[in-house]
């Protein structure tokens, strides 16, 4: 018999990526070889590795579950892959599964790295596992309250995530504020309210319990920190890589004494870490998306061939929220 063999995708340099026909090898007794069918680009943290933008300090860090080589490349990078166990044991056989992998047709992993999808989550949604899970950490260290007043700044991907997960609650009053005006249809399926940032800064400045900062930009920090009210918390969800965004603490910020704290799903928020684990979270974040709102998130779709020319647009600034990669079902 031929070695085992899948395809990946591989940023080769910053700025270029191609597939490559990488080995595969037989499943030991508790692995699983899985077959993808569908992946997504997590645009944020994806598009900083395509580019070349995580710090020298912060590589080690950054590294994904199951990634082959150092940044900046060549490297495979990814962590949203859903596929259908072909090999392993007898209990997940057959089962359609969500692992933190990077982009490719095939992968072995250990059998307790998948989880399976629930019966009634469509495969293509259960790509946002990973990130409803960013979503659910986020929201353990916020610790909204039934009532507040919220806003999202930044309608992306993580930020529509947390979004609805918010909505849930009963009494909260939630805004997801976005400078692209489509965003509003999108806020609309979800169940929440849009605004554009000029338009929050007329009617909600100063009135805030938490914002939840999820746009990447400085710009988006700035409208966070003026958007609360007195003693107001700013939950920074964004990731800059290894740009240096200025933050506004002078003027009013110590006499409002306003917080900012950071939300990384590395670890699992310090509220519920003694009582939940990592995989506990994802099943949770799996089992959220029974939901059939969060379909509205999965804006483009591209087979498996095209990676290439799909990641070097959304690096150069293509919108998108969740990009879905598919994969041929015969492998």
């Amino acid at each position: 018999m031929e070695p085992r063999s899948a395809r990946a995708f591989v940023t080769v340099r910053p700025g270029v990526g191609e597939i490559h026909q990488v080995a595969l090898p037989d499943p030991g007794a508790e692995e699983v070889l899985v077959r993808a069918l569908h992946s997504g680009i997590s645009r944020g943290t994806e598009t900083l590795v395509f580019r070349g933008e995580v710090p020298v300090a912060q590589r080690e860090r950054m590294r994904a579950p199951f990634q082959r080589g150092d940044l900046p490349g060549p490297v495979t990078y990814g962590y949203l892959s859903v596929g259908v166990v072909e090999a392993g044991p007898r209990a997940l056989l057959g089962h359609t599964v969500f692992c933190l992998h990077p982009h490719q047709t095939a992968y072995v992993v250990p059998a307790d790295a998948v989880l399976p999808v629930p019966e009634d989550v469509p495969a293509r949604r259960a790509v946002l596992a990973g990130t409803v899970e960013t979503a659910v950490n986020a929201l353990w260290e916020a610790a909204p309250l039934v009532g507040d007043r919220i806003a999202v700044v930044g309608g992306g991907m993580v930020g529509c995530c947390v979004a609805r997960l918010l909505g849930a609650i009963p009494g909260v009053d939630i805004t997801v504020v976005d400078p692209d005006g489509d965003r509003a249809a999108t806020a609309a399926a979800l169940g929440v309210a849009f605004a554009t940032p000029e338009a929050a800064l007329g009617s909600l400045a100063g009135q805030l319990d938490l914002v939840v900062h999820a746009s990447a930009t400085g710009e988006g920090l700035a409208l966070a920190l003026d958007l609360l009210g007195e003693e107001g918390t700013v939950l920074e969800m964004s990731w800059y890589g290894d740009r240096t965004v200025p933050v506004a603490l002078g003027g009013a910020f110590h006499s409002r004494r306003l917080r900012i704290i950071a939300s990384q799903v590395g670890a699992v928020a310090a509220a519920r870490r003694p009582r939940r684990t990592t995989t506990e979270r994802l099943a949770l974040a799996l089992s959220l998306l029974r939901d059939d709102a969060f379909d509205v998130l999965l804006s483009d779709r591209s087979p498996f061939e095209e990676l290439p020319e799909v990641m070097a647009a959304l690096a150069a600034g293509r919108p998108a929220l969740c990009h879905t990669i598919d994969y041929d079902p015969e492998g």
